[in-house]
C-alpha cells in the first residue's frame, strides 16, 4: 500500500476527511516554507502539496499567481524543491505531493525528474496542464517508480470520461469544485454535492475535492457531502503572505481540520 492510499484508508477509519494543504515552495524562501510544512502538520495536515514555481500557472488564480511570481523573484528552481521534498521527508510521515506544470518535468527530463522524486521520497505528481490523451509518458514512468500520477477532474468532465480518467490516476482523484482558476470564494458551488455522487460511481479511488476551498465551513459542507479529502490551497498561501509565521499558519490549518469529523 502507498503511503496516500494509507492516508485516506486511517481517515476513512477514523470516520472523517482527510486534509491535503498546499504550499508554494519558496515563498518567500524555502527555509519558510520548510517551517511552514512541520506547522502545517501540526495543526493536522495529513498530506503535504508543495508547489513547484511556474512562470505561466494557468490553472492557478491570483494568489498562488503572486506566490509563483515572488518564488522565481527569490531563485526557487525545481531542484530546490526537490531537495526540501527530501528534508521534509527524513522527518515527516506524511505524503509529499508535488503539484508542477508539464514544463519544469520536460526540462529536467522525465526519467530524471521521477528517479530525483523518488529519491526525494515525493509520494505523488500533479500536473494541471497534462489532459489524460497527453499523460500516458508521463504516467508510465512514474509508475515505474512508485510514484502516483494524480489527475484532476473538471466540473464539466462527463462521467465516461471522468471514468477513464480515474483509471489513469492513482492515490486519489483530485475533484476541481467549479469552473475558472483556485482562489478564495466566499461558498461553494450547489452541484458539488451530486458532482461527488456522480464521480463515486466512475471511480473507486478517494475523491478530494479543491479550488475554492476557502475556510472550515467549507471543510465541513464538503465532508458532509462525502468528499473523502478536502484541498485547501489559495487561502493558505494568501494567509502566508499576509502572515508567514508558522504558528499563525497552525492555528488557521487547525481551525479547517476541526470540520473532518462525518
Amino acid at each position: 500500500m502507498t503511503r496516500i492510499a494509507g492516508t485516506f484508508g486511517a481517515a476513512r477509519g477514523q470516520e472523517r476527511a482527510a486534509l491535503l494543504a498546499y504550499l508554494m515552495a519558496g515563498d518567500p524562501r524555502i527555509e519558510t516554507t520548510e517551517a511552514l510544512a512541520h506547522a502545517c502538520v501540526r495543526g493536522g495536515v495529513d498530506v503535504l502539496e508543495l508547489g513547484v514555481p511556474f512562470s505561466d500557472p494557468i490553472a492557478d488564480g491570483p494568489d498562488i499567481q503572486a506566490a509563483s511570481a515572488r518564488s522565481l523573484k527569490g531563485g526557487t528552481k525545481p531542484r530546490d524543491v526537490l531537495a526540501l521534498a527530501a528534508r521534509l521527508r527524513s522527518v515527516l510521515k506524511v505524503p509529499i505531493v508535488l503539484m508542477t506544470y508539464a514544463n519544469p518535468i520536460l526540462a529536467m527530463g522525465i526519467d530524471g525528474f521521477a528517479k530525483n522524486a523518488k529519491d526525494a521520497g515525493v509520494d505523488g505528481v500533479i500536473v494541471p496542464d497534462l489532459p489524460l490523451e497527453e499523460s500516458n509518458e508521463i504516467r508510465q514512468v512514474l509508475d515505474a517508480h512508485g510514484i502516483d500520477h494524480i489527475q484532476l477532474v473538471a466540473p464539466s468532465t462527463p462521467e465516461d470520461r471522468a471514468r477513464a480518467i480515474g483509471q489513469a490516476s492513482r492515490g486519489f482523484l483530485y475533484v476541481v469544485a467549479r469552473y475558472g482558476t483556485t482562489g478564495v470564494r466566499a461558498a461553494l458551488p450547489d452541484e458539488i454535492a451530486a458532482r461527488i455522487q456522480v464521480l463515486r460511481r466512475a471511480t473507486r479511488l478517494p475523491l478530494a475535492v479543491g479550488f475554492g476551498v476557502s475556510n472550515a465551513e467549507h471543510v465541513r459542507s464538503l465532508t458532509r457531502m462525502g468528499a473523502d479529502g478536502v484541498v485547501v490551497g489559495s487561502a493558505i498561501v494568501r494567509r502566508v503572505a499576509e502572515d508567514p509565521r508558522p504558528e499563525a499558519i497552525e492555528q488557521f490549518v487547525a481551525e479547517l481540520a476541526e470540520g473532518l469529523r462525518r
